[in-house]
This record gives C-alpha cells, structure tokens and sequence, in this order.
C-alpha cells in the first residue's frame, strides 16, 4: 500500500518532467533551427517478495527518466530571399564562436543559419557570433558583392563577371547528435558523448542560401502528447489518493 503512494510519486515527478520538456517544445515552435526533445521513461527496481512457485514474486517500485533526447531531425524550409540566410539539406552544423568576457573563445554548432553581416564586414549571428569558416577562423573582410553556392563556399564576383572563391562556411558534423549539449540561443557544445568534431560538409548534403530551417517541432504530436501526459499525471495522482483512503480505513479499524 505504502509502495504504491511511493510509485504514484515517481509517476507525476515523470510526467512533470514530460510536461515540462513539452512546454519547452510548443514554446519554441517558431524558433529557427530548434530542436524538439522528448522524455523516455523505465521502472525502478523491483522488490522480491518470494521465490516460491514457478515465477519470482515481484513488486514494482515505480518509474524515473531514463533519458531526455534532442532529437536533430531537419525542420522545414523557410525561404527568405536573403543571401546570408542559410540552411544545411541533409547533415551538419554551422561552426560559430563566442567570445568570453575572460577574452577566450568558446566555439558552438548551430543550425540556426539567420546570419548578418556588421559594420566591420564581418559574418555574425544573431547574438553577434562570430561565423567560422573551413579552416575554423572568424569571416572578415566580405566584399559587398559575393554569393554562397551550395557547397559553402563564399564566391565573389568583379565588375567584369569574374568569380573568384574567397572562403568557406565551416560546417561540422558529430557521431552522435543527440549527446551534444544545448548551451541556449540554438546553439550545442560538443561533449565527450557526442565525440569529435568532423570539419566539412558533409556527402549528400548542400547549402542552400536564401532560405531557412525551422523548428522540427510538430504541434500536433506536442498536443496529443500533452494529453497522454496530462492523463498520466492524473492516473498517478488517483493512486496516491486511493492508497491514503485505504490508510485511513486502516486507521479507523481500531475506533
């Protein structure tokens, strides 16, 4: 009786959790180049309450979250029409770096690709990150004319029509997306459980200029999952009701 208030507990501390992490998703539903999470529940140890007969008698002592994912699905494609607008189709993530007020350099992935350029020609985010290129250095320097074909690469083009390569986006890629760690403003730290980062662009994906990804949010799935959440919650909490009127029927046997 008492194990099952206890497992009720355990039940809306997960589902909290869960309603948590999907508040945080349908908050973000329109937040370039977010990436949705989700809460992945597992039952807590089991109390052995006799090995005799053919089964192991065992009573379940709740459940806890096994794990919160990112999950780095591609969002859908916004098209803008401005050129320092970027998108990556298939794998990868922008290289950026952020400056420290200690003067040291943090570099961050993203897939937020709504850049700009500053008053000192140089290729920033929308906090005012500096944009890496391929060798992993900051882009100054841009000429008023230039473009971004598809494979990242900066293109500028004189008055006479001639193309010339001046850089490269930096773009990278990790073993394991799902262990890199949010640092805010859509932006991720590689960690030891996402592994090294790979410089390039990826085979089989291309930059697209002009446009935009999204949030891979999808409200309907957000919504039905809130239900599933707010019922869970409510079923637990019936248990933890239940098991106190069952108390206090014990408590009243001795009147």
């Amino acid at each position: 009786m008492l194990r099952s208030m206890y497992s009720g507990v355990s039940g809306m501390r997960g589902f909290q959790t869960k309603l948590d992490v999907i508040g945080n998703n349908i908050a973000n539903v329109n937040t370039t180049g977010f990436k949705k999470s989700r809460v992945m529940f597992q039952d807590l140890l089991s109390q052995n309450m006799g090995d005799g007969g053919v089964n192991t008698k065992q009573v379940g002592l709740g459940v806890t979250n096994s794990a919160i994912d990112t999950m780095h699905t591609a969002g859908s494609l916004m098209t803008t029409g401005v050129k320092t607008d970027l998108s990556i189709e298939g794998e990868g993530y922008f290289q950026v770096q952020r400056e420290e007020a200690n003067g040291t350099t943090t570099n961050l992935l993203t897939s937020s690709g709504n850049f700009y350029i500053n008053s000192n020609n140089e290729l920033v985010t929308s906090q005012g990150y500096s944009v890496l290129n391929g060798a992993g250095q900051p882009i100054t320097n841009l000429p008023a004319d230039f473009a971004i074909n598809r494979q990242g690469e900066i293109i500028e083009t004189d008055q006479n029509g001639n193309s010339t390569i001046i850089g490269t986006i930096g773009i990278g890629t990790v073993a394991n997306p799902a262990g890199l760690s949010k640092d805010g403003g859509s932006t991720y730290k590689v960690t030891d459980k996402s592994g090294p980062l790979t410089n390039g662009l990826p085979d089989g994906s291309r930059v697209v200029s002009g446009q935009l990804e999204m949030s891979n949010v999808d409200l309907t799935e957000e919504f039905t999952e809130m239900i599933v959440a707010q019922r869970g919650f409510q079923a637990n909490s019936r248990v933890i009701t239940t098991s106190d009127e069952i108390l206090q029927e014990i408590v009243n046997l001795k009147r």
